[in-house]
């Protein structure tokens, strides 16, 4: 014959078990529902064992049953309920607008090309003859350095240097105004003019 200290952690456990299921399984409340009376239940009939037994039985309910739930929580997007009802991050595809201007600059990505200003780190690019904006991936590329294009963000094209040489079909332009430092194409506002 069981004792009724027995009985009451036996319904400790169920109404555990039943917390954890509710957040998991959603069921308007009825899981939750007997969860709580049958931890009240084992809470009362500790108390008949004795203040010892019942207050360890509650302390136990009282901390274990939040950490579960906690725990429940996290679990719960990983079942098949989960994964139903809360949405997945979405991805650039998603969210972005199909345009003929992103998918020419998606057809870029591991092309290689060259750089024709300094990227600090926005700046210009050439591939193929076609100058395009890009952003350095990290690191400053200077004017005339080879880059290949790793990934498109928004309307911009994410490039890394490269040691790889170009290849011949790539035409190099180093007398675009670009590509030149600006003391070479205006003078300088703050000089003073020649009496």
């Amino acid at each position: 014959m069981m004792t009724p200290l027995a009985w009451a952690i036996l319904l400790l456990i169920f109404g555990l078990g039943l917390g954890a299921l509710e957040v998991v399984f959603p069921s308007a409340g009825l899981l939750g529902i007997g969860s709580a009376v049958a931890i009240l239940c084992a809470i009362i009939l500790a108390f008949q064992q004795g203040p010892t037994a019942g207050f360890s039985v509650l302390v136990t309910a009282v901390v274990v049953l939040p950490v579960l739930l906690v725990v429940a929580l996290k679990w719960w997007p990983e079942t098949a309920i989960g994964r139903r009802v809360l949405l997945g991050i979405p991805t650039d595809e998603d969210t972005l607008p199909d345009t003929p201007r992103r998918r020419t600059l998606e057809n870029l990505i591991g092309q290689v090309g060259t750089a024709k200003t300094k990227m600090l780190p926005a700046g210009a690019a050439v591939f193929d003859g076609q100058t395009i904006d890009a952003i350095s991936e990290g690191a400053p590329i200077e004017p005339g350095q080879t880059i290949r294009v790793v990934n498109v963000r928004s309307n911009r094209v994410v490039v890394r240097a490269v040691d790889e040489p170009l290849s011949p079909s790539t035409p190099l332009s180093p007398d675009a105004p670009l590509s030149q430092p600006i003391d070479s194409i205006a003078s300088d506002p703050f000089d003073e003019p020649p009496e």
